[in-house]
């Protein structure tokens, strides 16, 4: 039997639009100078915790010669030290740092920026910045260095996004359903302004040398009307059937979606069987139930400075906002990892998660093991209490860290706790709820909220607990900081 959900308004984001005016002049009489580069480095913060903070730079060559690779460096004072970036290539001598452009984002062309990120911890800020030897805040124009290959120390991190490929524009729904249909290895999809209605889906691997890139502004509107068609017993991509997803990438490894929005649909973005999926600075909003879900084992994956809001408008207790794995009695249809959902080492950063996030802001599934969850915004109005979702997170995972995270909770909504863990037993059997870690987390529980931090069945953890530091704070709760003795 086809079923067919009537069609949705669509809503519109403004995004600035960047343009690049290139100049070239020449002397009066004589021949044309040479094309010049001429970059600029600005820092900015965009998180801060108690411990730390996250920043990055934006690097803009003011210039009339694309710059083929950068170089930014800075000291930190004691006391203070990376503890991890992305989008570069890091070193670092003492105190001194020294970013590189990560394949994907070394090209800066006049008029363009690229960028890069780090955490702190510590708040002492960058200082003596340079890039490509000169003062960041802009020299005169110089000889474009090549593209550094850099040692790292043991024990650096580094994270390099994918490399340039070719660049394909698409403007259509049709278009955009071709290009994800033919997408290769180090390939970038850029989408233009626009909604684009129909079923989005891949099942094209990017690698890790040449990963695939979907990128577009917040204007660039993905909408499915569906689903439709006969489903398969579990959902892969099936001939005839749309699922309703937003965005579904289906085996489908190494890519990063970037920028655009996706709302309207079943589900937002489905990540099924794809690990080292970065999405990046997207935004979900009124889907019927989940907004992001890293299913079928998708580890290694990162969602970063994105905001989901108004979810679970259809099903309120299946609403999540970021969901990551599976439950286990899910596990006969995504337990692909030996019958586990082995959604692993996925990391949700600085995102801005509600309000009308009807079920928990992040949903942390059985069976999966060191997350990380760190310097995210929840706003729990709206959370309906429905399916037992009532916080902001709820862990039963395995040895996440739950970190520098801001929550707040004001009516309308149903709320019992701000973090919560519970123990599922599962075959094969895992410590579920086991070994996480909170620290430095703020919490605002409106009058409404027990504890900031409920601890349930410690004893089943008795060999692998649960840690609770005493950098967290509480306010406006009816019962305290947390149920557990505090660490230090």
């Amino acid at each position: 039997m086809s079923l067919r959900k009537s069609s949705r308004r669509a809503v519109f984001l403004g995004a600035a639009g960047i343009s690049a005016v290139v100049a070239l002049t020449a002397a009066v009489g004589g021949p044309a100078r040479a094309a010049g580069v001429n970059l600029s480095a600005a820092f900015a913060q965009t998180s801060v915790w108690t411990s730390g903070y996250g920043g990055g730079y934006t690097i803009t060559n003011r210039g009339d010669a694309a710059a083929t690779g950068w170089t930014v460096e800075f000291d930190l004072p004691a006391g203070s030290a990376v503890s991890s970036s992305w989008s570069s290539v890091r070193t670092q001598t003492g105190q001194h740092y020294r970013f590189t452009n990560a394949g994907f984002n070394g090209t800066v062309p006049p008029g363009g920026t690229a960028g890069f990120g780090f955490n702190v911890a510590g708040s002492g800020l960058p200082a003596g910045c340079t890039v490509n030897g000169v003062p960041c805040d802009g020299g005169g124009p110089g000889t474009t260095p090549p593209p550094t290959t850099s040692t790292t120390p043991p024990g650096t991190t580094t994270t390099t996004p994918p490399p340039a490929g070719g660049t394909l524009d698409v403007s259509t729904a049709a278009q955009l359903q071709a290009a994800l249909a033919n997408a290769a290895p180090g390939q970038a999809i850029r989408l233009a302004a626009g909604t684009y209605r129909g079923s989005f889906v891949t099942t094209k691997a990017g690698t890790a040398a040449r990963p695939i890139t979907l990128a577009g502004p917040a204007n660039a509107v993905l909408i499915n009307d569906g689903p439709s068609g006969d489903a398969p017993d579990c959902p892969v991509p099936t001939a005839g059937w749309d699922s309703g997803y937003g965005l579904w990438l289906s085996g489908a490894p190494y890519w990063t979606l970037r920028g655009f929005t996706v709302q309207e649909s079943k589900k937002g973005i489905v990540v099924d069987d794809s690990p080292h999926t970065t999405i990046d600075g997207v935004t979900v909003h009124h889907v019927d139930e989940e907004a992001v879900h890293f299913r079928r084992s998708s580890a290694d994956s990162v969602l970063k400075n994105s905001t989901i809001t108004y979810t679970g408008l259809v099903q309120p207790g299946y609403g999540e906002g970021v969901y990551l794995g599976s439950a286990n009695s899910n596990w006969g249809c995504h337990g692909n990892s030996g019958g586990v959902d082995r959604g692993d080492r996925i990391q949700v950063l600085d995102n801005h998660i509600g309000p009308f996030v009807a079920a928990e802001p992040i949903d942390v599934k059985e069976g999966t093991f060191s997350g990380v969850i760190r310097g995210n915004t929840f706003d729990g109005r709206g959370i309906t209490g429905q399916n037992s979702a009532d916080s902001w997170i709820d862990v039963k995972g395995i040895g996440y860290t739950i970190e520098g995270n801001t929550g707040t909770f004001a009516p309308p909504g149903t709320f019992a706790n701000g973090y919560e863990n519970h123990n599922t037993s599962t075959s094969p059997s895992f410590d579920n709820g086991c070994g996480n870690v909170w620290r430095n987390n703020k919490s605002d529980l409106g009058g409404a909220g027990d504890y900031a931090i409920k601890i349930s069945s410690v004893s089943k953890c008795a060999a692998n607990p649960n840690v609770v530091y005493a950098s967290n704070t509480v306010t406006n709760a009816r019962s305290g900081l947390t149920n557990i003795p505090v660490t230090p």
